[in-house]
């Protein structure tokens, strides 16, 4: 039951990450203009007229965008469901003293940590930054979440994985750089970059278009530069050609391990992982050319996520001791 409740929260923590995303294309961000709650109220958001009169008297300058703010309270709901699940298993593997324990506890405090900057993405009006590390803690919780249902599983679900452990040093390699692919299309997403180069394989017609770091400083405010003037679309561009750079690096890396996958006779995994990176590779390019659609920009995002999913579980498979594993057979 607890391998089962194991990973029940790890494709809650993927339903949590993948909304998250539907909020920021949307730019739903700042549906509600407070927190936790929205104008003010704690359970639904305002629909009534008296209700929006109320809110927008109370919070001049945010107008009441009701499509906009359930679906900012939607994320907020089941990232707490999810906060209060991560709080349940901890207790239970504490008192069992299971091997994933350790790994519960450090989750609790990124959970904590992702409710802080939940709010300071409100209260410091989606500052590319703070909502970069936001997206950070989410995939953080996922990968730590998956980490902890491998350990607890079932011995079938990863014996063959614990039978090659030469592919060990490739799982790591492609992780590395897969993480940091995913903090670089977090800060294309955060600073709404997605549309800097329209066109494939070069951007603008050049194959090194022109480029400036400033959009790269962690410290400006969304779509302002550091002297808070608007930013360029050089630093835009930079942003967006910086993340196209990473996706090749990381189509090596995981292809590679796909390879070795094959190669060491993991043929299932190596297929799963391999469909995974070209419906990713795909679905970024599709992002380009088709300018953004929400449902590909956020399977875009699933596609990371289960990518990084994948590569964790088989990275932590089989690490549990014997008497943990033979606790859930």
């Amino acid at each position: 039951m607890f391998s089962l409740s194991s990973r029940a929260a790890a494709l809650l923590a993927l339903c949590v990450v993948v909304l998250g995303a539907y909020v920021r294309i949307h730019d739903a961000g700042l549906g509600c203009p407070d927190w936790p709650g929205c104008y003010g109220q704690l359970v639904g958001v305002p629909e009534a007229s008296h209700e929006i009169a109320a809110a927008e008297q109370a919070y001049p300058g945010a107008p009441v965008e009701i499509g906009k703010a359930w679906k900012e309270m939607a994320h907020r709901y089941l990232a707490g469901i999810l906060g209060l699940g991560i709080l349940a298993l901890t207790l239970v593997a504490w008192r069992r003293r299971l091997d994933s324990r350790g790994l519960l506890a450090v989750t609790c405090v990124v959970v904590l940590a992702q409710a802080t900057l939940g709010m300071l993405t409100v209260t410091e009006l989606l500052r590319p930054g703070i909502v970069t590390l936001h997206l950070i803690g989410g995939m953080t919780t996922l990968a730590l979440l998956t980490a902890g249902a491998s350990m607890v599983a079932p011995p079938a679900t990863h014996w063959a994985v614990q039978r090659r452990p030469g592919t060990r040093p490739f799982v790591a390699l492609a992780l590395a750089v897969l993480a940091v692919q995913i903090v670089l299309g977090g800060w294309v997403s955060t600073n709404y970059a997605g549309l800097a180069c329209v066109d494939l394989p070069t951007c603008g017609g050049a194959w090194w278009p022109a480029m400036d770091s400033e959009g790269f400083d962690p410290t400006r405010a969304l779509h302002m530069d550091a002297a808070g003037q608007p930013i360029g679309n050089a630093a835009l561009v930079a942003i967006h050609w910086a993340h196209r750079l990473g996706a090749l690096a990381a189509a090596l890396a995981v292809g590679l391990l796909v390879w070795q996958l094959l190669r060491a006779g993991l043929r299932g995994w190596g297929l799963w992982l391999g469909l995974l990176l070209l419906g990713q590779l795909a679905l970024g390019v599709a992002n380009v050319l088709l300018h953004l659609p929400v449902v590909l920009a956020a399977a875009h995002n699933a596609g990371a996520a289960l990518l990084l999913m994948t590569l964790v579980w088989l990275l932590t498979a089989g690490m549990a001791s014997g008497r943990t594993r033979g606790a859930f057979r």
